[in-house]
């Protein structure tokens, strides 16, 4: 396997939605989804109105499939994002971070001109 095919594994999955599930938060939504007994669950992130900033984040485990949605496999944990969302996600990295200062799931998003002061909600 040459460095291009792994550089394109590593790449293409994204591309079916535009978000990007790292190692690390791939790795804590497993060990969630193992540790509830839940395997048939996916990790969902949408944009719903609200918040500060105008839109906000949500991010959670689902069991539903909705029309259209994009769906990608990261370390094992699938990544579903749906069609109204979509745009306002493309080129998302969603992180998971552990150390003294903040832990849980970040998501830095390019798309995101402004954010409220609480980074719960963005415009």
């Amino acid at each position: 396997m040459t460095t291009a095919d792994v550089q394109q594994e590593t790449v293409a999955p994204a591309a079916a939605h535009g978000v990007l599930l790292t190692e690390p938060a791939a790795a804590k939504a497993k060990a969630l989804l193992d540790r509830d007994g839940t395997p048939g669950m996916v990790l969902r992130i949408a944009v719903q109105p609200g918040g500060c900033s105008g839109l906000r984040y949500e991010l959670f485990f689902d069991d539903r499939s909705l029309d259209g949605d994009a769906l990608v496999e990261f370390g094992g944990v699938g990544l579903a994002v749906d069609r109204m969302s979509k745009p306002y996600l493309d080129g998302a990295v969603i992180d998971f971070v552990d150390t003294i200062e903040k832990q849980g799931f970040t998501i830095d998003n390019p798309n995101a001109q402004n954010s409220c002061a609480c980074g719960d909600s963005f415009h």
